[in-house]
């Protein structure tokens, strides 16, 4: 029997809108080759900068109402210089994360075949980690105020905090812990700041050595922030899965996407594992706008999002097929003006779909 796959697509801003229909193309092919197997519902949404230029919201007041009814969301990008990035942000992104309590965010960090890495480690060795990311608190938990504005200038003051819980500290290291059981080198390493943030981080560090002791089969290293920024480029080789706080992986991962050669080559994922709501996939890039429109976008991290997006839905193999289609694109030389290529956005959809057939 044909499985229908609702999925809820919002191309939002700049480049966003490019990728997505990139990644649409190549879902729509994977449906059409699957005989009859499954295929895809789209549901476009039209939120981001333009629907808050026009309404006032980043997206409609019913919007989570209606995005719980899919399987799958399938984020493009978001932000315009026009509008404050904070509120281009938690009106419409974070706005959905934390409302669908998508409390895992994965970050993988992929050296494909054919983009040249400015890591010199990337020629001799075989690296491939994933960045693990608590994505509902920590930093971004959205505490604080501004007060004293009356005082005048200068006299304003700004409080942001970091909330750490224990409970959801505990649930994305052990998130950790069970995805490092399945790949070959079987290795979280925790990051925090906790010699100069003494509470929520030492208690982190604590929850990390506990949860350690119920898998003994997994390696572990607790390393500094700072350290692990130095170590994604000296030693790269030994990362297996690093988890980390909201902020912490944010610029880890992207650190990570930069030495795999550019972030328009890094996925994500958010999921709320437990299934009660849909899950979002994006690409990590922004909404870019000194090229958006001119039809030179990456799509390969929102082409391997939606690889990640084909896995969450069950459809391993499909997910693979995708994957593999992507780096024989890369790795017979089609490739963007990022990484060193000329290709176009369309030029890069058609070699993976092209490739998706061998």
């Amino acid at each position: 029997m044909s499985t229908t796959y609702s999925i809820a697509t919002i191309p939002a801003d700049g480049v966003g809108k490019e990728v997505v229909a990139s990644g649409r193309a190549v879902l729509d092919a994977l449906a059409e080759g699957s005989q009859g197997a499954f295929d895809f519902d789209f549901v476009e949404y039209p939120w981001g900068t333009e629907y808050y230029q026009e309404h006032g919201v980043m997206m409609d007041p019913d919007g989570l109402e209606d995005l719980k009814k899919h399987d799958a969301i399938y984020f493009g990008a978001v932000g315009w210089p026009d509008v404050p990035d904070h509120i281009t942000l938690w009106g419409l992104r974070l706005n959905i994360c934390q409302n669908f309590d998508q409390w895992a965010n994965i970050r993988p960090v992929q050296f494909l075949p054919g983009v040249q890495s400015p890591l010199r480690k990337a020629d001799e060795v075989e690296l491939d980690w994933i960045c693990v990311r608590e994505n509902s608190e920590g930093e971004y938990a959205g505490i604080g105020g501004r007060n004293f504005s009356g005082r005048g200038p200068g006299g304003e003051f700004a409080v942001q905090s970091a909330l750490f819980s224990e409970f959801g500290s505990e649930r994305i290291i052990r998130f950790a812990f069970d995805l490092a059981r399945t790949r070959t080198n079987k290795k979280v390493s925790c990051v925090t700041k906790s010699n100069a943030q003494q509470y929520g981080f030492v208690m982190w560090d604590e929850i990390f050595a506990r949860v350690a002791k119920d898998y003994p089969d997994v390696a572990t290293e607790k390393v500094l922030v700072d350290a692990m920024a130095a170590k994604f480029v000296l030693h790269p080789e030994d990362l297996s899965v690093v988890v980390a706080s909201n902020l912490h992986a944010d610029i880890l991962s992207d650190l990570g996407s930069a030495l795999a050669g550019s972030l328009g080559l890094a996925s994500s994922a958010n999921l709320n594992p437990e299934r009660r709501f849909p899950s979002m996939f994006e690409p990590v890039h922004g909404s870019a706008p000194d090229i958006a429109g001119q039809g030179v976008s990456n799509p390969i991290g929102a082409l391997a999002s939606a690889a990640l997006m084909l896995d969450h839905l069950g459809l391993a193999d499909e997910a693979k097929r995708l994957q593999l289609a992507i780096e024989r694109t890369t790795g017979s030389g089609v490739l963007t003006r990022d990484v060193g290529g000329t290709a176009t956005t369309d030029e890069v959809t058609a070699a993976v779909i092209a490739n998706l057939a061998d």
